[in-house]
């Protein structure tokens, strides 16, 4: 089902309109809570959009505890009954649904709403995390590390994730935003060290891996490309988004680019698809693998 979120604005059309109207236009930044964009309204004109936001946020920690419990179960559960349902605002529906968390199979859904039950028992308002910084071992992994948490702790934690979460939205909505480290860029380099040149034409796959560092049989690339005579890719391999926190294979089809060249012996080549697996921790983060090859060695490392 299609989703459509507002039409972006610019942040002085944001300062110079109507209260009404500037409560309409980012009343949903904060999910069914258009008070945060009403408490700041009189506060204008902001600076940046960073300030703005910053604002939206003490307006938020200034409220006793059980308001801002009230603002927190204003959120849907993540892969819960409204996700399945698609009974969420059109925010929620397009940060869950990049992950197809409303279409999980029958025991992932199960063990999420048990997840989701247990979290709610122990500390009365639903799990909130920035689903769009994760992959789903990551959400899982994060999901069963709070649950570990005291209330005062996961107060902080899920406080910490509106933020992240709202930030982002307010990026949707203010065309000329310009807010810093608001996502991460994936991007590679391969080097042709035994001609000493940039290895053009080579055959790149991105896959999200799981924790045995194994893709999903019939899991669909990331990305693909061929590179050019830089021996990079004409733009990042993950960009404009956060970086999903989680694991991830490069294969890199060296045999064929070899055989290419006319430099490899036989047609069994002694290095064939090179795999490089790696993590990405930090979703704001830019990631630079880059990979050393000649006929016979490789080499990477995290680059700049």
């Amino acid at each position: 089902m299609p989703v459509t979120l507002p039409t972006p604005d610019t942040l002085d059309a944001l300062n110079t309109c109507e209260p009404a109207a500037f409560v309409a236009a980012i009343g949903e930044v904060f999910e069914h809570a258009p008070w945060v964009a009403a408490a700041v309204a009189g506060l204008r004109p902001f600076a940046d959009a960073q300030s703005l936001h910053q604002a939206m946020m003490r307006a938020v920690a200034d409220k006793s505890e059980d308001e801002r419990v009230a603002l927190f179960c204003g959120h849907p559960e993540l892969a819960g009954e409204a996700a399945r349902s698609q009974r969420m605002t059109a925010d929620s529906q397009q940060e869950q649904g990049t992950l197809g968390l409303a279409e999980l199979d029958g025991d992932s859904a199960a063990q999420w709403d048990e997840l989701n039950r247990r979290y709610r028992d122990r500390f009365g308002f639903p799990f909130i995390l920035c689903i769009k910084r994760h992959t789903l071992a990551s959400a899982l992994q994060v999901f069963a590390q709070r649950l570990a948490h005291d209330r005062a702790d996961e107060l902080e934690a899920t406080l910490q994730e509106i933020g992240r979460i709202t930030r982002l939205r307010l990026g949707q909505r203010i065309r000329d935003h310009a807010l810093p480290e608001l996502h991460g860029q994936l991007t590679t380099h391969v080097l042709d060290i035994g001609r000493g040149q940039p290895a053009e034409g080579l055959h790149i796959e991105l896959f999200e891996v799981a924790r045995d560092g194994r893709a999903a049989p019939g899991a669909p690339a990331l990305a693909r490309f061929v590179t050019d005579r830089h021996g990079s890719s004409e733009r990042p391999l993950l960009h404009g988004q956060p970086l999903r926190i989680g694991r991830y294979e490069m294969r890199f089809h060296v045999g064929d680019y070899f055989r290419a060249q006319g430099l490899a012996q036989g047609p069994w080549p002694y290095l064939d698809i090179v795999p490089v697996v790696f993590a990405i921790q930090q979703s704001e983060a830019d990631y630079h693998v880059p990979l050393t090859i000649t006929p016979w060695a490789y080499g990477t490392y995290r680059g700049q």
